[in-house]
């Protein structure tokens, strides 16, 4: 099979690239051709994404399952709804008339079966607009179709390089870590030279090809430039970032047609100063563009979001009728809370231990007014249920009755609901300790909620990062008519701070290309002097414009230090600050063990 991903012959190689250090690189090509097969890779943003997801996807056969599913899904989705919608009698599902052969005598005979069509009496029941917009979705199937076919061919030459350079098969993925991956990578490097600019490639090199966009979401996010703060009437702030919003974000950035970027690299006019003012009006035509477009859309794209959220959690809340009062972690927070240089199943690792805690502080809050209301709402409903039911127990053919299994859905539900408005009776008031061990994990939050964490406010804010699944479930149904307004009334405004902050924060890295600079997570330039250690001067010279909000470029340094243990930092002023960090955190730890003997523990350690 053909190797997926394009290789680059020694004409392709740009003749203005900076040579290596130490004089030109001569690499020998080998002479077997299965070794030499990812030799100079040209698209290795692509690949090393594609190494990374079929390791955390488990290998080809679940990835190949996986694309399989989801195109059977919109499939039967699509068939689903207009067979359901037009191809079903409900007069008959209802009761209100009988099938054909059906008399009142043997109306016990009557199924659900006998209210479905037949295929040719179903085509004649659809309308034409109905037909145009079932051959509109079979051109999207098509096209997902051949999307998958792509990404499958795409992950089998995946599989060889795992079975082949990296010596790895499928059934040790799941015994592998991520950062043995990595370390047969960068080993892998040292022999096919997938990267031509660089002899050999550091963790950070590929982290930074694989997150090169998401790096740029994290700052923009970190300086307030995303997402917006709407104020809703009757309810406050809301920071509204949704799936919606960040795909129309990543098309009008990264990957659309009037994108920034141009494969791995800004492109020219975003990084001269005398052409800011001509892109940002430009961003501003195109942030109209696309505010009309997803008005236009936004019917559709409301129903197919009802439809989804129906689909997929109708079985979840049968199971368990209190579902959406359960907390998870929000799109907006799993850019704030991100550091910069880290991938999802760190950060996914990281929000995944301060769930309890989080769900604990939260639930630490409640209203005695409410939870009287509450108490009492349950009383009655439980008195309801309690009748229904023995009238169950006593007749079976109560059951039968259409309004008791409703009444019984919904007096569940309502009392599994209201429950949560009632504190635990063994709870233990304790917001601080609690913040303190959710911050252990997430590690940033506003400087003013150290010792207010008992606070109402800081409980509200706190629930913009940790939020209700209805309220999740709310905004996608919302999206639809939020975005554009986002789009147009609060992102258009800012289309010069935008297109400004591009060009000031964008370096280019040998063997890398250009990348968000704070994802360089340099200190000197970065970095805050808040941040540094107070025995020695600060070292960051950088102004408040350039500095990373909330610590984020010191945190993400320590973070991927201790990610990547043997990497080490590429500016003396890095080392030196992770240097002061440990040697604190050593220095502390023997303070907390000693105590008062910790300076001669430290002279009978050395």
């Amino acid at each position: 099979m053909a190797n997926t991903y394009q290789t680059l012959n020694v004409g392709d190689v740009d003749p203005d690239e900076p040579p290596q250090e130490g004089g030109v690189m001569i690499h020998v090509v080998p002479e077997n051709v299965h070794a030499a097969r990812w030799n100079h890779v040209e698209d290795l943003d692509c690949f090393f994404s594609a190494v990374y997801e079929y390791h955390q996807k488990s290998g080809f056969k679940c990835m190949m399952l996986e694309k399989v599913g989801e195109l059977f899904r919109f499939a039967f989705l699509v068939f689903f709804l207009t067979y359901s919608w037009k191809c079903v009698d409900y007069d008959i599902v209802f009761g209100n008339k009988l099938p054909p052969g059906i008399t009142s005598n043997n109306a016990s005979k009557v199924s659900i079966y006998d209210s479905f069509m037949s295929l040719s009496q179903c085509s004649s029941q659809i309308p034409l607009w109905l037909w145009i917009f079932d051959f509109f979705m079979f051109i999207i199937w098509l096209w997902l179709v051949f999307r998958a076919v792509y990404r499958i061919f795409q992950f089998y030459d995946i599989q060889a390089f795992y079975n082949i350079a990296l010596k790895i098969s499928d059934n040790d993925l799941q015994n592998i870590t991520w950062h043995d991956v990595l370390t047969k990578l960068i080993e892998t490097q040292r022999v096919q030279q997938m990267c031509v600019h660089k002899k050999e490639l550091t963790p950070l090199d590929i982290y930074q090809r694989i997150l090169r966009y998401e790096n740029y979401t994290v700052a923009l996010v970190n300086k307030s430039l995303l997402p917006p703060q709407l104020d809703v009437p009757l309810i406050g702030n809301v920071i509204f970032f949704t799936q919606d919003l960040k795909i129309n974000l990543d098309l009008l950035f990264f990957y659309g047609p009037f994108a920034f970027f141009d494969e791995w690299h800004l492109k020219a006019d975003y990084k001269k100063s005398n052409k800011r003012l001509e892109l940002a009006k430009q961003l501003e035509k195109h942030l109209t563009y696309f505010a009309l477009v997803n008005l236009a859309l936004a019917p559709f794209t409301i129903f197919w979001h009802f439809i989804l959220i129906a689909l997929n959690h109708v079985q979840e809340i049968k199971q368990n009728p209190g579902l959406f009062t359960l907390r998870h972690w929000s799109l907006y927070s799993l850019y704030y809370l991100r550091h910069f240089n880290e991938l999802d199943h760190e950060l996914s690792a990281r929000l995944t231990r301060a769930w309890r805690p989080a769900s604990r502080y939260m639930s630490s809050f409640t209203s005695p007014v409410l939870a009287v209301v509450a108490k009492n709402i349950i009383f009655i409903a439980s008195a309801g249920l309690a009748v229904l039911l023995l009238w169950t127990l006593l007749d079976n053919s109560v059951s039968q009755l259409e309004e008791v299994l409703t009444s019984v859905l919904v007096l569940t539900s309502v009392i599994v609901i209201l429950k949560a408005f009632i504190p635990d009776e063994n709870l233990v008031w304790c917001p601080e300790d609690l913040m303190t061990v959710i911050l252990k994990q997430i590690h940033y939050c506003p400087t003013w909620w150290k010792g207010q964490a008992h606070t109402t406010r800081v409980r509200d804010e706190f629930s913009q990062l940790f939020q209700y699944k209805i309220v999740y479930v709310l905004q996608q149904l919302c999206s639809p008519l939020v975005t554009p307004y986002i789009l147009y009334f609060h992102l258009k405004p800012k289309s010069l701070e935008i297109v400004d902050f591009f060009r000031n924060f964008t370096v280019e890295v040998m063997g890398v290309g250009d990348v968000c600079s704070f994802a360089q997570m340099d200190v000197k330039k970065h970095g805050s002097p808040l941040w540094q250690m107070t025995e020695t001067p600060a070292t960051t010279t950088s102004t408040k414009y350039d500095q990373a909000e909330g610590g984020k470029t010191e945190l993400s340094l320590m973070h991927f230090t201790q990610t990547n243990p043997y990497w080490k930092p590429p500016t003396e002023e890095a080392q030196n600050f992770v240097s002061m960090v440990k040697n604190e955190a050593k220095r502390e730890m023997v303070s907390t063990v000693y105590g008062d003997n910790a300076d001669n523990a430290s002279f009978m350690s050395s």
